[in-house]
């Protein structure tokens, strides 16, 4: 009995290794393209519609975590999307069509292998199933998405506004001792998309304080790594809270993609735990989009 669950924890452990794997590997290959799989040059709508947060077409609820990065990695810029049995059940077809792969965290109780007194433990079952952006679904009458006049960005503003922020000079940067955010200029930017991507940037840094989330006392144990993590949270944070608000996000950190390498290339789970993290902020910072997605559940 004992051996048996013991094969099944192996075999669960396997899958769950398979697929950080194929995760990490997807996301390396296109930063050693240099590509940054997260940036997109178009503009963002509302939840759940084209170009926003990637979200179920059914249900309206938006994907959340490494979905958001799956998703947004797919270069479909409507982020509307379908399970197989949603498309059939809807009287659609992907006949031809490749789908894009996502996950589902779940707890399952397995035995400790440390104890030798039949305990067990829980750990998050990662499983991974298919969904099909509405682009390659045929047969349906899908209503166009009606994307906004103007562009405005008073909702950055109003995250902004939490943090204490510093106009001046020519670095932008967040400063933990002091607790304070420094930007250049707007003027000093190519555009206004392009301040508040950077601006959404360090707010993510912001919410890492050791008063909020206290994020960056948690990478610390990485040692040497624990920069190019943070920053790729940052990065990760900085895309979702522009998708959230209607911004299209252009990383002004290309140069850290030999650092993001050395990390996803050292740790299979360093992507999916960055998504998290990443998530966690945009939680804290943007609350509002929690409620918002609840009510959609």
């Amino acid at each position: 009995m004992r051996e048996t669950a013991h094969k099944r924890t192996n075999y669960t452990e396997q899958i769950m290794r398979d697929t950080y794997t194929e995760i990490t590997e997807k996301i390396i290959a296109q930063l050693e393209a240099g590509v940054v799989p997260w940036v997109k040059p178009w503009q963002a709508g509302a939840v759940g519609s084209a170009f926003g947060v990637p979200a179920n077409y059914v249900t309206g609820r938006a994907y959340r975590g490494v979905n958001v990065l799956l998703l947004m990695c797919s270069g479909y810029p409507d982020q509307r999307w379908l399970t197989f049995n949603q498309v059939v059940a809807a009287g659609g077809s992907v006949k031809g069509e490749h789908g894009t792969q996502v996950v589902l965290f779940k707890p399952y109780e397995v035995r400790d292998a440390k104890r030798d007194d039949g305990a067990t433990k829980m750990i998050p079952l990662i499983r991974s199933f298919t969904v099909f952006n509405i682009a390659q679904v045929k047969g349906l009458e899908v209503a166009p998405v009606a994307e906004p006049a103007t562009i405005t960005y008073t909702e950055a503003a109003s995250l902004l506004a939490q943090a204490k922020v510093v106009h001046g000079g020519a670095r932008a940067c967040y400063i933990p001792s002091v607790d304070r955010i420094h930007l250049p200029e707007l003027v000093a930017f190519e555009s206004e998309a392009a301040y508040w991507g950077t601006a959404l940037h360090e707010l993510t840094h912001w919410s890492g304080h050791d008063s909020r989330l206290n994020r960056l006392e948690k990478l610390a144990r990485y040692g040497d790594d624990s920069y190019a993590r943070e920053e790729l949270v940052a990065e990760l944070g900085a895309a979702f809270l522009c998708a959230q608000v209607g911004i299209g996000y252009a990383s002004r950190h290309a140069d850290y993609i030999g650092h993001w390498l050395k990390v996803l290339k050292g740790d299979k789970k360093a992507i999916v735990n960055a998504a998290s993290l990443a998530q966690a902020a945009c939680d804290f910072i943007n609350p509002a989009e929690v409620a918002e997605i609840e009510e959609a559940a």
